[in-house]
């Protein structure tokens, strides 16, 4: 297993749900669930666990599975992604098993994925991927590693940022392009392609196992079900409007790591932000990093501060 050695500081309230009974699927790949309506409308998935303390995503595709969720038109495919990292997973050290050889969601470049190189990772990407190739509409299911607001990353099309409109939460929506370090699974093929149809989301729930994670996973699933038409309206009932209407901000500058160290010049957990150009927010090796522009936001600021991982990203509000 890839060293991870983060210290927790957070209690974890979440319990990880036991996924054996999901593992023989129904799809011909283990852990993965599609269900098809016999009627016309979309291809539709939601994913969990890509990393594997991140328990939120399998609560919610539990819970739709142990309820009978089943689409009103088009398909619909439940996958549970890195299980061998989620079955590693150990409340006493959770910071331990986002991945067990490397980051499940850096290798979905296709080069990669038809590579010679190999990881627990890699293989089960491989597994997974021809459950992909006709998706519609993706949401995939994550939470963050500092309390921080929740965000819906859209990617760099525009019909994402649409898509997250009609879903309508969480409160900020923000575009990105990804990081240097590897290609996300909801950028993978057409999902990124600026002539396609096919649209992903990925939600980031908020601090990996606080309560309220749990919560927001199982209601953005029904309000993208319902978004993409794979559910009727009614499903809706008894999870509230959004109270404030949300708001929408595009990433202007990914800060990959160049040096052996990064150290912040705060403890910042995400969300703020920061009013004027040429703030400093940290240090990379000796060389400070400085806000590019006024009233950008820090978007995810990480704790896995080593070379070539995104340190932070900064977010520009859309006008």
């Amino acid at each position: 297993m890839a060293e991870i050695n983060i210290p927790n500081e957070y209690p974890v309230e979440l319990k990880a749900p036991d996924l054996s009974p999901y593992k023989s699927g129904n799809s011909g790949i283990p852990y993965i669930w599609r269900f098809d309506s016999g009627k016309a409308g979309a291809n539709v998935m939601i994913s969990a666990i890509v990393h594997g303390n991140e328990p939120c995503g399998a609560i919610a595709l539990d819970w739709l599975l142990k309820r009978d969720v089943r689409p009103a038109a088009g398909s619909l495919t439940l996958a549970f992604m890195n299980i061998a990292a989620y079955e590693a997973f150990n409340p006493a050290d959770p910071n331990a098993t986002r991945w067990i050889d490397e980051d499940f969601n850096r290798v979905w470049d296709v080069a990669v994925l038809e590579g010679d190189r190999e990881s627990v990772e890699l293989r089960r990407a491989r597994e997974v991927r021809p459950a992909l190739t006709d998706i519609d509409y993706l949401l995939d299911i994550h939470s963050m590693q500092h309390l921080a607001p929740p965000l819906m990353m859209s990617g760099r099309q525009k019909r994402a940022k649409t898509l997250a409109r009609s879903v309508g939460v969480p409160e900020r929506v923000v575009g990105d392009a990804g990081h240097a370090e590897g290609r996300r699974m909801r950028d993978y093929g057409a999902f990124d392609d600026p002539d396609a149809g096919n649209t992903a989301l990925l939600i980031e729930c908020g601090q990996h196992w606080q309560a309220s994670a749990e919560d927001l996973a199982k209601e953005a699933a029904i309000r993208f079900l319902v978004a993409t038409r794979t559910l009727g309206k009614e499903t809706l009932a008894g999870f509230s409007k959004p109270s404030v209407a949300q708001s929408a901000f595009t990433v202007v500058e990914a800060i990959t790591i160049q040096n052996e160290e990064f150290v912040f010049s705060k403890p910042f957990s995400g969300g703020e932000v920061i009013a004027q150009k040429g703030t400093l927010i940290g240090y990379d090796g000796t060389t400070p990093v400085r806000t590019p522009e006024d009233d950008l936001m820090l978007v995810m600021p990480s704790k896995r501060l080593w070379r070539g991982q995104t340190a932070v990203r900064l977010a520009r509000r859309d006008t």
